[in-house]
């Protein structure tokens, strides 16, 4: 599936990892990272693993200011990285796209699909739902310019918190979200409390609600292939020719 390169409203190229699925087949799954991470993980080359395997296409993105994509890290919000998901649909006007998103990526998507009909799936894992909230739990303590999670190239900005302070939660947006919908998240996640998918899925008519015992923020080890079992048949399902 040939695309050329993706650009952002802001005219930043977004590094992409495509990989294909069925000769014909119009499907594109595009998955996305959370904060301060970036499109090569071991959880999103899974699914991207498994979903070639249904011969579903997928293109793992990395944020603009992220990872090899252009742009400053300091510049990387929810909302802006809503439009950096446009861009990438905008891109493939063809493709039937669905989306998976984990953690603050996980918001991406409801922000995304609350305003925007395009998406003919969505998924999230490990998602930032009450955003302001997050913010005041992990960065609270932070003044901008110091590392993130100790990540000297991922700065906190006043951007991300005023846009986090902003939305406050995404919850009441999933009501919007008018396509197939499943929420996944661990019942070990120290990052995102498993709290955050219960209020996700309560706010969302018609969603449903996946939780992984004992499985992590990240996915880690053995909760990649839990993780690939509860996603990828769930999206072919729905996506089925």
């Amino acid at each position: 599936m040939f695309h050329p390169p993706i650009r952002n409203a802001q005219g930043e190229l977004i590094a992409t990892t495509y990989v294909p699925g069925a000769d014909g087949r119009r499907d594109l799954v595009v998955i996305g990272h959370g904060v301060t991470s970036d499109k090569e993980r071991p959880w999103s080359e899974a699914l991207s693993a498994g979903l070639a395997a249904e011969g579903i296409a997928s293109l793992r993105i990395a944020f603009s200011g992220n990872g090899e994509s252009e742009g400053r890290f300091e510049e990387a919000t929810i909302t802006k990285e809503a439009g950096d998901l446009g861009a990438v649909l905008d891109a493939f006007p063809e493709a039937r796209t669905s989306y998976i998103g984990q953690s603050m990526g996980g918001a991406v998507g409801v922000t995304f699909a609350s305003e925007d009909p395009r998406l003919a799936a969505l998924v999230t894992l490990a998602s930032v739902t009450h955003t302001a909230a997050f913010c005041e739990r992990m960065f609270g303590d932070l003044q901008p310019g110091q590392p993130m999670l100790d990540k000297p190239h991922c700065p906190w900005s006043a951007n991300l918190r005023d846009d986090l302070h902003r939305l406050e939660s995404i919850a009441p947006r999933a009501p919007r979200v008018g396509c197939p919908f499943l929420i996944v998240h661990g019942t070990e996640d120290d990052v995102v409390p498993v709290q955050d998918s219960h209020d996700l899925h309560a706010a969302a008519p018609g969603s449903e609600l996946v939780v992984l015992e004992g499985v992590d923020h990240a996915f880690s080890d053995a909760g990649i292939p839990r993780l690939v079992e509860a996603v990828v048949p769930w999206l072919a399902a729905r996506l089925a020719p």
